[in-house]
Parts: C-alpha cells; sequence; structure tokens
C-alpha cells in the first residue's frame, strides 16, 4: 500500500479561518473546507497515514467529534481498529470514563470498557491540537483500560498555545499555526 502524496498540495490552502468563532477573539480553523475537497483529503488521509503507520498501531482512538473524522478512514486505510473517546452518556454498554480540568472548567471522557484489549497499540486523532487538556486527558483515559498509546495525531497544531507541552507520547502534526 503506498502513501505518497498523488500531487503536491499546500493543504493550508484549503483551511478556512473564521475570526471570532465560537466567540469573539477566537480564530477558528475550518477543515470542512478540507474535507470536502476531495484531492485535499485524500493527500491529508495519505500523509496522516503515512506518518501512523510508522507507530505500528492496533487501534486509533478518535475525540469526539471531529477526531472521528480522520480516525475512522485511517482505521480502514491501515486495517487496523478503531474506537471512539466520548463525552458522557454517547456510548451504550459499560463505559470507562476520567474528568479533567480544561482552562475554562472541567470536562469528561469515556471509552467503551471493552474497547481496548490491555497492551494494544493505539494512536489518539483530534482535528486540532490548541492547549492540550483534551489530547492529554485522551492518552490518560487509554492507558487507563491499558492502553499502550504510541502516538497521537492532528490536522492542525497551533503552536502557541504550547498544547504539545502537555503530552509525553510523540506527536503528529500536519499543518502548524503559529497564532
Amino acid at each position: 500500500m503506498s502513501f505518497q502524496d498523488p500531487q503536491p498540495l499546500d493543504l493550508k490552502s484549503y483551511i478556512r479561518e473564521i475570526p471570532d468563532f465560537p466567540k469573539p477573539g477566537i480564530l477558528f480553523y475550518d477543515i470542512s473546507t478540507l474535507i470536502r475537497s476531495p484531492d485535499a483529503w485524500q493527500v491529508a488521509t495519505a500523509r496522516l497515514a503515512r506518518a501512523i503507520a510508522a507507530w505500528q498501531p492496533d487501534m486509533l482512538a478518535g475525540i469526539e467529534s471531529r477526531g472521528f473524522l480522520t480516525a475512522a478512514p485511517l482505521a480502514l486505510r491501515l486495517g487496523c481498529g478503531f474506537t471512539m473517546l466520548r463525552k458522557p452518556g454517547k456510548l451504550p454498554g459499560k463505559t470507562i470514563s476520567l474528568k479533567y480540568g480544561l482552562e475554562y472548567g472541567e470536562d469528561e471522557l469515556h471509552i467503551q470498557a471493552d474497547a481496548i484489549k490491555p497492551g494494544q497499540r493505539v494512536v489518539v486523532l483530534d482535528d486540532l491540537l490548541a492547549t492540550g487538556g483534551t489530547l492529554a486527558a485522551s492518552v490518560d483515559l487509554l492507558r487507563k483500560v491499558g492502553a499502550e498509546v504510541v502516538g497521537a495525531s492532528v490536522l492542525i497544531e497551533l503552536a502557541d498555545l504550547k498544547g504539545r507541552d502537555k503530552l509525553d507520547v510523540p506527536l503528529n502534526a500536519l499543518m502548524t499555526y503559529d497564532e
């Protein structure tokens, strides 16, 4: 299976910047313009697959909800499993949870109790890394259920917010912005 880019492509040109969303002072990086372009989405997933394949994962874990957009097709492409990290009340059956602090309060993530076999190699994915709280909590939750978290991957990293510093696993960022 080849993970070579079909053509050189500047993926940042497919990211729409929306000022003052979801609140004043925030610059939102909208990936919907990337994923609706078949060429850009193929290139993005090929680049992500190449980076993630090097970690030899058994399972990809997507963080609700935009992490699902990258993790599910990459799991199919890489021939590994996919599991979801979700907000409370969204997963059926028994779940394991982790509460974590954010700069503006507290949040909680859940995973199905039987989603990961102890020792499975897992890569966690999200669309964007900002302050790192959610991604770091995802790593902690996956370890809580017995995963060997071998890496994390995002489409976009906001480098000035230093979220990478909260992670103790290798991080692959497809695009980096300095705000």
